[in-house]
């Protein structure tokens, strides 16, 4: 079931549409920190409609955004003090920027929701402020014709609503501007980060059984102690490659090399993989270049794979720059995890072997 608004959050007024608290509880708190981890990021929506935030009149604007939990709660929290009204759109959970991207954050969406909920009954005027990163997705010059509604753009942050319109709806150049500092990367990764681990028991066992063969087949019988002493290896490296991917290419990403998200996440895989191998060398579990081999390729291969996925929560990528990417990147991760696999079973027949000898 869809996580909607809790009742203190929202309840009926007498005219039939739902206030909206801008106070959020320490519920509200603990479900965005939920979010922010991608926990049920999927089913968090709230009830597509029209909302009151404060007192609205008439003449009071009307602020239209996605039905994404976490926004909602933000967009409400920053509307402290201001009467309005918030047009709520059906995009099954997602955020205005990737909801505009994909086609429901759009222009048929906004007129059926302007037609759904009455909103002529409730405001005297034609104006709709829109956020900025909706803009992709809808068409002003479509809505004014087929509804007579006329477009406006809000700020980029929901931070800025208020200032915006007190300015009379006037946005600056700072309102506009698109940042993607440190801070604004580090709220996002865990989504990435904790996504790479839903894989681990898959890629882990995998894993594990390759070395489990390798070695059986060096020793020329099954031993339980090697499966004992190949699983840490396996997981510390699908780890470091999930914490390369998901975590340090996000928050360095201006300073690792190359353009393309896959060759950062590269670079910070093989980086992370050479720093382990060389302060803890026995935490891998093989000491020979096949091991060292085996590890750098296969942690640098998955940690490009992770880091590619970021690249739908930056500002400055396009569908089209992100489908070049792939079409290089995907081969070439192939290749390399396929090389880290082959060095990974030759490290541990050769680990069988040395069992065998001693």
């Amino acid at each position: 079931m869809p996580s909607t608004l809790n009742t203190s959050a929202a309840t009926t007024t007498p005219v039939g549409a739902p206030s909206l608290s801008t106070r959020l509880t320490w519920r509200d708190t603990l479900k965005r920190c939920s979010l922010r981890w991608g926990v049920a990021r999927g089913t968090s929506r709230v009830d597509p409609g029209l909302y009151r935030i404060g007192a609205p009149t008439p003449a009071s604007p009307v602020l239209v955004t996605c039905n994404y939990r976490m926004t909602v709660d933000l967009v409400r929290r920053d509307l402290h003090g201001v009467d309005c009204w918030l047009l709520v759109l059906e995009t099954y959970g997602v955020n205005v920027w990737c909801a505009a991207g994909k086609g429901t954050f759009g222009s048929d969406e906004l007129m059926r929701r302007i037609v759904a909920t009455h909103l002529a009954e409730f405001v005297d005027h034609e104006t709709l402020v829109l956020p900025q990163f909706g803009a992709v997705g809808v068409s002003a010059p479509t809505v004014a014709e087929l509804s007579g509604y006329r477009v406006v753009w809000g700020p980029v942050r929901s931070s800025d609503l208020p200032a915006f319109l007190a300015a009379g709806r006037k946005a600056t150049p700072e309102m506009r501007a698109v940042t993607f500092r440190l801070a604004e990367r580090a709220v996002l990764a865990p989504v990435e980060f904790l996504g790479s681990l839903r894989y681990a028991l898959y890629a882990v066992s995998a894993a594990l059984v390759l070395a489990v063969a390798g070695a059986s087949v060096g020793a020329r019988a099954f031993l339980w102690l090697t499966a004992v002493l190949a699983l840490f290896p396996a997981a510390l490296a699908y780890l470091l490659a999930s914490i390369a991917g998901g975590l340090i290419t996000p928050l360095l990403l201006p300073w690792l090399p190359g353009r393309a998200f896959s060759v950062k996440g590269a670079v910070a895989g093989m980086a992370l993989a050479l720093m382990t191998l060389t302060a803890l060398p026995g935490m891998f579990g093989m000491q020979s270049a096949w091991g060292w081999s085996a590890a750098v390729l296969s942690v640098s291969a998955l940690s490009s794979y992770v880091a590619v996925n970021f690249t739908g929560s930056t500002p400055y990528t396009s569908p089209s720059g992100v489908e070049r990417e792939l079409r290089a990147a995907i081969p070439a991760q192939a290749i390399a995890l396929g090389l880290g696999i082959l060095c990974w079973t030759i490290a541990w027949y050769v680990a069988g072997q040395n069992m065998l000898g001693s």
